[in-house]
Order: C-alpha cells, then structure tokens, then sequence
C-alpha cells in the first residue's frame, strides 16, 4: 500500500510541475488533474492509516511517521497546509464531505 501512495505522489509533483508551467488554455485541465491526483493520494493515506496496527495519538506524531515525513519533506511549501489538514482530518477521524 505504501508503494501505491508513493506512486500517486510521485504522479501528483508530476502534475504540479507541469501546472506550473501551462499555458492559460491548458491550466484549468491540469489543476483539475492534480487536484483529483492529491485526493486520491490522500484516500489512500487514510486508507493505509485506518491499516496501522498502533495509530498516533497526536498530529505531531503522524507526522512523526515515515511515510508521512516523507511526503511532508517532498511537497512543494503552496501545498503544505492543504496536506496537514487533510493528515489532521485522518488522525482526527474527521470525514470530508463530497461536493
């Protein structure tokens, strides 16, 4: 399952690499991919922490935990924020509603 996340995100900076440099007729498509591609990452994330055998206690210590520091370290700083709230809803058991 860790590979399958790490692949997602691997595709995810891929995508945001190539959204910021799109020209305007192409930008509105490649948001909506990468987009689509951080939440599919995150669906997994909670899905491989719903799998762990001892769960954090606390945001600082998921954030302690290796795959999550990793993909902390490897996030471009615009998606940082939008990464910790999504890890803080997981740890918290917080469901995201659908639009």
């Amino acid at each position: 399952m860790e590979e399958e996340i790490k692949n997602t995100k691997d595709k995810m900076l891929k995508q945001w690499q190539a959204m910021q440099s799109s020209s305007i007729d192409d930008s509105g498509e490649d948001a909506d991919i990468f987009e689509r591609l951080f939440y599919i990452m995150t669906a997994e994330i909670k899905e491989w922490y719903k799998q762990l055998p001892s769960k954090p206690k606390t945001l600082e210590q998921a954030f302690q935990l290796p795959l999550i520091a990793e993909i902390e370290e490897e996030l471009p700083a615009p998606l940082l924020l939008n990464f910790e709230t999504e890890i803080e809803m997981i740890v918290e058991g917080i469901e995201r509603e659908e639009d």
